[in-house]
């Protein structure tokens, strides 16, 4: 019986080292949540130690909103629910250009964790590792060259990578704060590539 309990428990380990490689998804009416990492977690109290389950979610509509959030439970499932909750607490709208990638190259930091952005013409895909994934595919985001250069801590990555993408300005915002016009802005980028109603995103 022993041994039946001790290979239960070793499974469930397994199975929450396999839910912390790999995020998972799901849909919820628009919005989509991803399980970017889930870690236990133990409390040294008087009788011994208590164990609860921390967990990482990113949500968004993939149409330019997203947000993060981190929910701690005894129970992986209520930690998830409370880190979603939280996450679509603290969506923010990032512009995109062509609702299909980034109207500029932007870095971000969070204590010790680096990313880089840029933009990325059509066909590239999403080419970003883990956490940076998961934010950018939530946010609706479909050409991408991402690359992370500090810190493999989730947590920092997904903070850092929020700081990036809060610092992205759209060429309508530009031309607002200037008191000019969207084309003005874009010059000859409007003239080569896109009309400057496809480009303000």
């Amino acid at each position: 019986m022993a041994r039946g309990d001790q290979q239960r428990g070793e499974g469930g380990q397994r199975r929450d080292r396999r839910d912390r490689n790999a995020p998972e998804e799901r849909v919820d009416s628009d919005i989509v949540e991803k399980l970017v990492h889930i870690n236990r977690v133990a409390a040294t109290v008087k009788g011994g130690r208590r164990f609860s389950f921390a967990a990482l979610m990113v949500v968004g509509d993939q149409k330019g909103r997203v947000g993060f959030g981190h929910g701690k439970a005894r129970e992986v499932p209520e930690a998830i629910r409370k880190a979603t909750e939280e996450a679509k607490k603290t969506m923010i709208r990032v512009p995109l250009r062509e609702s299909r990638t980034l109207h500029h190259d932007g870095a971000g930091r969070w204590g010790a964790g680096k990313v880089m952005m840029r933009a990325a013409p059509p066909g590239t895909g999403v080419i970003a590792g883990g956490p940076m994934r998961a934010v950018l595919e939530t946010l609706g985001v479909q050409d991408v060259v991402a690359k992370s250069t500090g810190s493999s801590n989730p947590y920092n990555m997904v903070r850092a990578t929020f700081e990036a993408l809060k610092v992205q300005s759209s060429p309508r915002q530009i031309a607002a704060k200037r008191g000019k016009k969207v084309g003005d802005i874009l010059g000859r980028r409007a003239d080569g590539a896109s009309s400057p109603e496809a480009i303000e995103g």
